[in-house]
């Protein structure tokens, strides 16, 4: 219900997923939330997550089962492209990912092991070492690794090799483009702790508990993400000398909410307003009238 109800602030149409973990820690207690986003206007809106039981990475059945869920609640039709950082990598995994027909920007480590065309393996970093800094690449044709036929693209950094697995044939700096998508959860993990709503300050530890916090708060973030687009159309964020917006459209939305909410007596029809804006995109608002 949560899922849908958020997924009613997006606009229509197959949404790009990206899935990552957040994680900290409360004296022995590790809290590690897998979360699945879609990415909107520069951030990861939560569309689905689970506490995973330990800490570390997700293991391939996890990863599977969240992915699932998606599925089942909006069909696989919904889904533009997935993408994930080099955590989310393995046979089974990029298999299922294969078996969707969905498409999907991977990030593989630099030493993993690729098909060379005319036999053999290479590093991955071998096939871009003499590659230009930041200058996208794609290998020809497709090359095994993991058991599987697929498309590299990948570019040399400063410090680092950046370098992308896919299924569809598609220009170099498409995926490319698509994989930088991937960074906008990690704008969502600010928005949820220390950037928005300190959520490593509750020192919950209950699993119920926290989750109903979670939902809660994915609720709030996209009211907050709502309310922050509709003051951007009418009072513009400031955009200072570095041409950055002194405030991200959630922490706008997020600080008159909490102006309104603050001051609730004076302000309750900039309240009704705020609450009308929200549930005017989702079937709730229908109910309620």
């Amino acid at each position: 219900m949560v899922a849908r109800f958020i997924v009613n602030q997006l606009p229509d149409g197959p949404l790009k997923l990206t899935i990552d973990r957040t994680n900290w820690k409360i004296g022995a207690i590790d809290i590690n939330i897998f979360y699945l986003g879609a990415v909107y206007q520069g951030v990861a809106f939560p569309i689905l997550w689970t506490l995973l039981p330990k800490k570390g990475n997700s293991n391939t059945k996890e990863r599977i089962v969240l992915i699932n869920r998606f599925i089942a609640i909006f069909g696989v039709d919904k889904i533009d492209f997935i993408a994930a950082d080099r955590e989310f990598i393995g046979r089974e995994f990029i298999r299922y990912l294969i078996d969707l027909k969905s498409k999907f920007r991977i990030r593989i480590k630099h030493n993993t092991r690729i098909g060379k065309r005319r036999g053999g393996t290479a590093q991955a970093r071998n096939f871009f070492r003499n590659a230009s800094l930041n200058c996208p690449i794609q290998l020809k044709g497709k090359r095994s690794i993991w058991g599987h036929k697929l498309y590299i693209t990948g570019m040399r950094l400063a410090d680092d090799y950046l370098i992308i697995i896919h299924h569809d044939e598609n220009e170099s700096a498409v995926i490319l483009e698509d994989y930088s998508e991937r960074w906008q959860i990690e704008t969502l993990f600010k928005c949820l702790k220390s950037g928005g709503f300190n959520l490593e300050d509750t020192h919950l530890t209950h699993q119920e508990r926290l989750e109903t916090l979670i939902s809660l708060l994915a609720i709030t973030f996209a009211w907050a993400h709502v309310v922050g687009e509709w003051r951007h159309t009418h009072h513009p964020i400031i955009i200072k000398s570095h041409q950055r917006r002194a405030k991200s459209i959630f922490r706008y939305g997020l600080d008159w909410l909490r102006d309104v909410l603050l001051n609730s007596v004076e302000k309750l029809s900039a309240f009704h307003e705020a609450l009308v804006l929200f549930l005017s995109r989702t079937q709730a608002y229908n109910l309620l009238i």
